[in-house]
Order: C-alpha cells, then structure tokens, then sequence
C-alpha cells in the first residue's frame, strides 16, 4: 500500500445526526439500497404474473354468460387501447418504428387475439376450465422443446425433469374434470389452438421483440387483434353483450389488472430470462387458478389436488432454478 497522492482530495463528508458519512459511502448506500429493491422487485415480479393471469379464468367466468366470446374480447381490445393512449400520451412513450410494427403485430395476434379468442371460444363451446387449464398446461412443455432449436436455448436434463413434473401436477389438479364437461371437438380444437398460439407468441416476442415499449407497443397488440376479431364478433357473437354488473366487473378486470398488469409482467419476464423458464410459470396457473375458484366459487379441494399443487411448484423451482453463481 502506497501513501496517498497529493493530489487526490480526501473525500467530502457529510454530517448528519447519525455522524460523519463520505459522499462516496453515502453513494454506495444509495446505489445497494436501489439495488435491494430492485431485487425484491425480480423476485416478487413472476408470482405477480402467476396470480394476475390466474384470475382470467375467474372474470372470464363471470363474464361470459353475459356476452359472446369474441365480442367480450372486442369491447375488452376498446377499452385497453384507450386506457394505454392516455398513458402514452401523458409519458410521452415512444412509438415502435414502422419497420418493426409487424412483427409486434404478429405477437399481439398471438398472445392476445389467438390464446384468449380460443381460450374463450373453448369455454361457450362447454368445454370446463380445468380442461382448459390442463390443456395451456401444456404450453411450457412445447415451449422448451421449441426454443432449442428456434432460440438456440439449451434445455437441461433437470429442467426437462421439472417440466414433466409440471404436467403431472397439473393433471392431478385437473383429473376431476377430464371425464365431464370436454364439450365438443371443436370446443377442444379451440383450446388446443389457444395453447399453440400462446407456445408460438412466447417465442416470437423473445426472438423478434425484445426490447419493445411496453406502453406504445401492447396498444399496436391490442389494434391487431381487434381488427383480427372484429368479423368473428360480428358473424359468430352478432355482437350480443348484456351489459350487467358481473359484465362489468369482469370486463374491468380483464382490461385493467389482466390485459395491462399481467401481459406487461409476461414481457417483462421474456425480456429477461428464457422463454422455457417464463412458459414454465405457466404450469402454476391451474393450481392457482383452482384456489381463486375455491375462495369464490366455493369448488372443491382434494388431496391429489393439494399434491398436484406441490408437484408443480417443485417444478417451476426446477426448470428456473439456476444453481450458485461461480465468482
């Protein structure tokens, strides 16, 4: 250790009640108290997005009799354009550029118009949410088996334990309900259709969007889709809608907390992790879903279920956890 050059100053301090404290140190509390929150943040952020997207289930529940399904998403694509223009406008957001308004476009046709039309198609054609939700169960499975190949991501061979083990849990969660309410084959084929369409729009917002503005950018989504739904709402809904409490209330869930909590959650994660890990959350939401609809609904709990929720819980542990990082 040499002695100090003359002509480095000693550090400014700044007193105060709790004594004499370097602007430097004062810095680096700032900096670490920034950085504690920030990490509190991450780590809170994919729990939010499992809870938020779980409650689509529950307001899609209470919406649907009240409306046809593409309508439903019509009025809900209205609603969420005008609320987000407001807030683009007020933070002065910046809008994509032209080049890149296609390939946004194709992701909101995919995780918006594509997973919700049929999600919610499947649910006026009879088939039951716990079908449904067994059916999106499926989505991270194919996710990880895709983004090798299309994002160059490597899957491992714990990672691929812990997705089997997702699909098991969730088809205990589930099991009640794959002998009643299957509705009809092109009930099933609009829930399989969802799934596809979610596995695609998760991939495709890693690989063509990463870095899109949340605001500006989910309101190019959200016009896409509704232009995209507009004739199904048209010939298929005839644009029924009863405008009731219930409608109401789901209708400002899904718009508000859903479409613009949930979905800007979700690309948040994709922008920061592995489309395999975000698509593994994805297996928490019937477990969450079955609870939300236990404490509203009053439906039933068993105890394969309870051992459906843990098996998926280890899961996600395994397919996202990353190990101690090597210093």
């Amino acid at each position: 250790m040499g002695a100090r050059p003359v002509f480095d100053p000693p550090p400014r301090s700044i007193k105060g009640e709790a004594g004499i404290q370097t602007r430097e140190s004062a810095g680096m509390s700032d900096t670490n108290t920034a950085t504690t929150r920030g990490g509190w943040a991450a780590a809170l952020l994919p729990g939010v997005f499992v809870v938020l997207w779980s409650t689509g289930f529950v307001a899609g529940k209470l919406g649907m009799p009240h409306a046809g399904p593409f309508m439903f998403l019509e009025i809900r694509y209205a609603v969420v354009v005008v609320l987000l223009g407001v807030v683009a406008l007020v933070m002065r957001a910046p809008w994509p550029a032209r080049k890149d308004i296609p390939a946004i476009a194709i992701a909101g046709l995919l995780v918006q118009a594509g997973y919700l039309g049929g999600v919610f198609a499947s649910l006026s054609y009879g088939v039951e949410a716990g079908v449904s939700a067994l059916i999106a169960g499926l989505q991270p499975v194919l996710t990880a088996a895709l983004a090798g190949p299309l994002l160059g991501e490597k899957v491992t061979g714990r990672q691929w334990t812990g997705l089997a083990m997702g699909l098991a849990g969730v088809m205990l969660v589930v099991r009640a309900k794959l002998g009643l309410g299957l509705g009809t084959p092109l009930g099933i084929g609009c829930a399989i259709f969802a799934m596809l369409s979610l596995t695609f729009g998760t991939l495709w917002q890693k690989r063509f969007c990463p870095a899109l503005d949340l605001r500006t950018g989910t309101i190019v989504q959200f016009v896409a889709s509704f232009i995209v739904t507009a004739p199904l709402a048209l010939f298929h809904d005839h644009l029924r809608v009863e405008w009731t409490l219930s409608f109401g209330l789901a209708l400002f869930w899904l718009c508000v907390v859903l479409s613009i909590g949930a979905i800007s959650a979700m690309f948040v994660l994709i922008r920061r992790g592995k489309a395999s890990e975000v698509a593994s959350l994805f297996f928490l939401v019937p477990p969450t879903t079955a609870l939300i609809a236990w404490a509203m609904f009053n439906e039933t709990l068993d105890p394969w279920s309870l051992v459906g929720m843990a098996l998926v819980v280890a899961a996600v542990a395994m397919v996202t956890w990353k190990g101690a990082r090597r210093t």
